[in-house]
C-alpha cells in the first residue's frame, strides 16, 4: 500500500547511489591526476636541475680540445681522450662549476672533479678560488724557463700559505707531481695543468699531505681535472638513495634513517679518532694552518677498514689566503663575515670591516659534528665522560689565551677514551 502511494521512491535510491559514486569517481580521478601533474612537475624541475648540475660531456669536450691542440698535458689526458679508458660514472656535483663523478680509470675506481666556470671575481658566498686565468690555460707561456715557473710558484705559495721557511720544499714537491710522464723534465702542457691546478686549494692540500692516511691520493690529472682515490662510504651517515627517491622523503625521516644505517658504535669511534687525525694534519703542518669551512657529514667518507677519508676537500683553505682576503670585507653584522658555513669572523662595528681571526678552531666545529654522531649508542660506562670531552672541545675559542694547549690536551683526552674503549673489540 505504501509503495502504491509513493511509486518512484524505490527508484530514488539507485539514482542517489549512482550519482554518489559518480562524484567520487570524479573526485579520485581528479587528485590521482592532481598528483601526477605536480609529482610530473617536480621529477621534470629536478631533472632540469640535475642536467644543470650534470655537466660531464662538456668537461670532456673543454679538456680534450685543449690536450689534442697540445695546451695542457698530464697522465690522465690519454686515458681520458685518446683510449676512453677514463669513464665517468654517476654524477655527484652540488654546484655547476665544480664537476664531481665517480669514476673508472684503467679499471681502478676513483673520483674524478673538474672546473666548468670562469669567475671574474671573488664571491665567498661560492667559491674562494678565482677562476678565469684557470680555464684559459695562460700560464706560463712559451718560452717560460723551469727556473721562473719554480718562482711563479713560490710566488703563489707565500700569496696563499704566508711567508712560510720551507716554501722552496714545497716548490719541488709540486715540480715532482707535475712531471705526469716520469720523464724529468716538467713539459709546457704539464706546467699549464699544474698552474691551473695549485689554485684550487684541494689539489695543494692533497700535494702537501700525500702522505697522510685520512688525505685522498691522488691518482692523475689533465689541465684542471683531476682523479683522487675512490671512498667506498661517502658520508658519516645514511646510505645513498637515487635522488628522485630521496625527493619524497621527509627531512625528519632521512634523519632517523641516518642513524638507522650507520655502523656498530666501535665503528663509528675508529671513525671519530680518523677525523681527530685529521685535524691534527692541518692544524699547523708543515706549511700553514689550514681552515676548515664546511665540516658537513657529506664531506667525509670511510673505507671497508673503517679509516676515515676525506671526501671533498674544497672547502678546507689556507688560514693565511683566508685572513688576506676577509680582513676588509665590508659588513654590518658578524652574519657577513662567513665563509662556507663554519669559518666565521666578527664585524668590527667601528669600521664595519670584518676581523681577520676565525672564531673557532677545527677541532670544535669537528667535534660539533661528532657529537650526535658518538653519544647515540654510546657505552654506559664512558658516555658521561665523552660527552663532558665533547661540550669542552665545542666551547673551544680561538682567542682562548691557551688555546692550543687546551686544542691539543682536548685532542688526546678524545682520543685516548675512545682508543682504550675500543682497542681489544672485533669492531675496531
Amino acid at each position: 500500500m505504501a509503495r502504491s502511494l509513493c511509486p518512484g521512491a524505490w527508484l530514488r535510491k539507485p539514482y542517489y547511489l549512482q550519482a554518489r559514486f559518480s562524484y567520487v569517481r570524479m573526485k579520485y580521478l581528479f587528485f590521482s591526476w592532481l598528483v601526477i601533474f605536480v609529482g610530473s612537475w617536480v621529477i621534470y624541475v629536478q631533472y632540469s636541475t640535475y642536467t644543470e648540475l650534470c655537466r660531464g660531456k662538456d668537461c670532456k669536450k673543454i679538456i680534450c680540445d685543449k690536450y689534442k691542440t697540445g695546451v695542457i698535458d698530464g697522465p690522465a689526458c690519454n686515458s681520458l681522450c685518446v683510449t676512453e679508458t677514463l669513464y665517468f660514472g654517476k654524477c655527484l656535483s652540488t654546484k655547476p662549476n665544480n664537476q664531481m663523478y665517480l669514476g673508472i680509470w684503467d679499471n681502478l675506481p676513483g673520483v674524478v672533479k673538474c672546473q666548468m666556470e670562469q669567475a671574474l671575481h671573488l664571491d665567498f658566498g661560492t667559491e674562494l678560488e678565482p677562476r678565469k686565468e684557470i680555464v684559459l690555460f695562460d700560464k706560463p707561456t712559451r718560452g717560460t724557463t723551469v727556473q721562473k715557473f719554480k718562482e711563479m710558484v713560490y710566488s703563489l705559495f707565500k700569496a696563499k700559505l704566508g711567508d712560510q721557511g720551507n716554501l722552496s720544499e714545497l716548490v719541488n714537491l709540486v715540480l715532482t707531481v707535475a712531471d705526469g710522464d716520469k720523464d724529468g723534465q716538467v713539459s709546457l702542457g704539464e706546467a699549464k695543468s699544474a698552474w691551473a691546478l695549485l689554485q684550487l686549494n684541494e689539489f695543494l692540500l692533497m700535494v702537501i699531505l700525500q702522505d697522510k692516511e685520512h688525505t685522498p691520493k691522488l691518482m692523475g690529472f689533465c689541465g684542471d681535472l683531476y682523479v683522487m682515490e675512490s671512498v667506498e662510504y661517502t658520508s658519516l651517515y645514511g646510505i645513498s638513495l637515487p635522488w628522485v627517491i630521496e625527493l619524497f622523503i621527509p627531512s625528519g625521516f632521512r634523519r632517523s634513517m641516518d642513524q638507522l644505517f650507520t655502523p656498530s658504535w666501535p665503528r663509528k669511534a675508529k671513525i671519530a679518532i680518523g677525523l681527530l687525525e685529521f685535524v691534527e694534519d692541518v692544524f699547523h703542518g708543515p706549511y700553514g694552518n689550514f681552515l676548515m669551512c664546511d665540516t658537513s657529514a657529506k664531506n667525509l667518507g670511510y673505507n671497508d677498514k673503517y679509516d676515515l677519508k676525506m671526501v671533498d676537500m674544497r672547502k678546507i683553505v689556507p688560514e693565511a689566503n683566508l685572513k688576506e682576503l676577509i680582513k676588509d670585507r665590508h659588513c654590518e653584522t658578524d652574519l657577513d663575515c662567513v665563509y662556507g658555513t663554519d669559518c666565521r669572523t666578527s664585524c668590527d662595528q667601528s669600521t664595519m670591516k670584518c676581523t681577520s681571526e676565525v672564531i673557532q678552531p677545527n677541532l670544535a666545529k669537528a667535534c660539533q659534528l661528532l657529537k650526535d654522531y658518538l653519544l647515540r649508542g654510546a657505552p654506559s660506562e664512558i658516555r658521561e665522560e665523552l660527552e663532558k670531552q665533547l661540550y669542552s672541545c665545542i666551547a673551544l675559542k680561538v682567542t682562548a689565551s691557551q688555546m692550543e694547549m687546551e686544542h691539543s690536551l682536548i685532542l688526546n683526552n678524545l682520543k685516548t677514551l675512545l682508543w682504550k674503549k675500543i682497542s681489544y673489540t672485533n669492531d675496531s
